[in-house]
């Protein structure tokens, strides 16, 4: 007999602190395990601009029981059967992109819950419900979900208020660069102009108490966002830490070697 786990993630969005994560693009287990050990309060997989597939998601779900890490999982679009997919192998906590009305709010919420409040389809024995092995998991399944929309163009920061009052709708998560894009400003996620938007936008979060994310495209923003009150920001991802310190080092002792070099060559 297993026990249904409540969502650690979705009960801490409501504490007195920003949860502070990092973005995974390199759909590396080993990866993923490290970053899971490195004291972030959540890790997104991420299935909408990596190469990540049901097998490797549910890889990195058993690496992250592990730690103290909690696991959100971004879909690539929204698609009822991916979200029967990936909740069925054990993803409780949902990110979709490009949410941009309440009524694609609304059909992602109802992809998220079996029957009479949505619409998931239903399976008893899955890595979900312990294989079979958790009592009534049909029936409290919904109790352990959480639902991000991303708020991530123009229209959609038009239609926020309608889309984060839809039932099962549990935050909001700003993307600076998609947005940008909308924006005119293509390629500029920390322009002035953009980082306004996602301030009023927040300040619009706030009034309507739903918990609002970001992801931040430096160090800079991301103390402004912590700052300013999200409730879950963005600080790095595992593919640019990668890229800096690999490019860090390559330029470090590659400029090394050549003054070695020149310092060894001797006269002509």
């Amino acid at each position: 007999m297993q026990t249904l786990m409540p969502n650690a993630f979705k009960a801490a969005l409501s504490g007195p602190r920003p949860l502070i994560g990092v973005w995974s693009m390199l759909n590396s287990t080993t990866a993923v395990e490290v970053l899971g050990s490195a004291g972030f309060d959540w890790i997104l997989l991420d299935g909408e601009h990596s190469p990540m597939e049901l097998d490797d998601a549910i890889s990195h779900l058993r690496v992250l029981a592990a730690t103290a890490t909690a696991p959100i999982v971004r879909l690539p679009a929204n698609d009822p059967i991916l979200f029967k997919r990936f909740l069925d192998i054990g993803v409780t906590t949902v990110m979709l992109p490009q949410v941009q009305s309440a009524a694609e709010a609304k059909a992602a919420a109802a992809a998220m819950h079996y029957p009479p409040v949505g619409g998931r389809g239903v399976a008893v024995m899955h890595r979900a419900s312990g294989y079979g092995r958790t009592p009534k998991y049909l029936e409290k399944a919904s109790e352990s979900l959480c639902l991000i929309v991303q708020i991530e163009t123009t229209a959609a920061l038009d239609r926020l208020e309608e889309i984060a009052s839809v039932d099962g709708v549990d935050a909001l998560f700003f993307g600076p660069g998609d947005l940008s894009a909308t924006m005119g400003l293509i390629g500029q996620p920390d322009h002035p102009k953009v980082q306004d938007a996602i301030a009023k936008a927040f300040e619009r979060a706030q009034q309507l108490r739903i918990p609002a994310g970001v992801l931040a495209p430096n160090p800079a923003a991301a103390q402004r966002y912590i700052d300013m009150g999200f409730a879950f920001v963005s600080v790095a991802n595992d593919l640019a830490l990668l890229v800096s310190n690999a490019d860090a080092a390559a330029k470090r002792f590659g400029e090394a070697a050549a003054g070695a070099r020149n310092r060894h060559a001797g006269p002509a």
